[in-house]
């Protein structure tokens, strides 16, 4: 069984538990349990858009909305929630996925139907989508006496110690282990990505998957607008600048080749815990901002030169019978 674990996952994993070892020596309590849970629970959003951004580079594409998508979704159900305080929150959950599930869809659409780059169709919804919220919000902040505790409070109700936004990512990366590894769609994107001529052969529709990719990271960035919003009390046109990178850069520690059909969803998981517990570690044991920044660039670099080291190697067999003797 041991020998059945990725090695990249495993070397991954030990790197996260040395920098916890090397952190508590400085500072003790960052290893209590609480604090564990506070940082898994900072980290959760990470969590959720890694997995979405995951599904879209194992198909060959890169999506560079996401944290466009998370900020527009979340001044919408922020300004909803403003206008009809009353409206349940599974209600506004719901109505934060399917936007942007919409979002992500138009990004499928114009990769699938014009065979537009990827990166240049997802660099101009995120200038788009950052200037429509400046546009229905006419530039203003949504603030916290402005939104109902309900709104508010969703996000942070504990349950058995943990707060709902941790239980989101969990749930979040149960649902994307089953689909990556048992459904016809999770296979067709290791195969798209893998292979997309032979993936033809077999009858998978590229484009059609694709598309797919788009809207389930279109999906999990409306559903952490909402969260992020919630939980930090205030929209406003800039939130999550910047934040996209990051997801990309939790995806790269994690293995997912930028090429496309190699990866996992613990990979993912990993690299965005790694990057979590770096973000709050450094400032504990007083990092300057600067060096931050410095250690947070190398470890992607390192993570980039060992995935062009580990891409030499034979990619990942998704049809074993194929490799049996007849």
């Amino acid at each position: 069984m041991i020998s059945r674990l990725p090695l990249r996952e495993c070397i991954l994993a030990g790197a996260v538990l040395v920098l916890l070892v090397l952190v508590s020596t400085r500072f003790a309590g960052f290893v209590a349990p609480a604090n564990l849970a506070n940082v898994f629970n900072d980290t959760a959003p990470l969590i959720i858009l890694a997995l979405g951004q995951m599904v879209v580079i194992l198909t060959r594409c890169i999506d560079l909305s996401v944290a466009a998508n998370l900020a527009l979704t979340g001044m919408a159900v922020a300004m909803l929630n403003v206008a009809l305080p009353g409206l349940p929150i599974p209600l506004i959950i719901a109505i934060a996925i399917v936007l942007g599930a919409l979002m992500g869809a138009v990004n499928g659409l114009l990769v699938w139907k014009l065979e537009i780059p990827p990166i240049v169709v997802t660099l101009g919804t995120m200038t788009i989508f950052r200037g429509i919220i400046f546009l229905i919000s006419d530039g203003k902040w949504v603030n916290a006496h402005e939104m109902s505790s309900a709104f508010t409070g969703f996000p942070r109700a504990a349950i058995l110690g943990l707060p709902v936004l941790s239980w989101v990512a969990i749930l979040t990366v149960v649902v994307f282990g089953i689909m990556m590894a048992r459904t016809p769609l999770g296979r067709s994107i290791f195969a798209v990505g893998g292979n997309p001529h032979a993936a033809v052969y077999t009858g998978i529709n590229v484009g059609r998957t694709q598309f797919y990719a788009f809207v389930l990271s279109g999906a999990l960035a409306g559903l952490t607008g909402y969260l992020w919003v919630a939980r930090y009390a205030v929209a406003y046109v800039d939130i999550a600048g910047g934040f996209e990178l990051e997801v990309v850069a939790a995806c790269v520690i994690g293995g997912i080749s930028i090429a496309g059909g190699i990866g996992s969803v613990g990979g993912a998981v990993l690299g965005a815990l790694f990057l979590g517990v770096v973000k709050n570690a450094l400032p504990v044991v007083n990092i300057s901002p600067f060096w931050q920044l410095a250690i947070s660039g190398s470890a992607i670099l390192i993570a980039v030169a060992f995935n062009a080291q580990s891409g030499r190697a034979k990619g990942r067999i998704i049809l074993k019978s194929a490799q049996e003797p007849s």
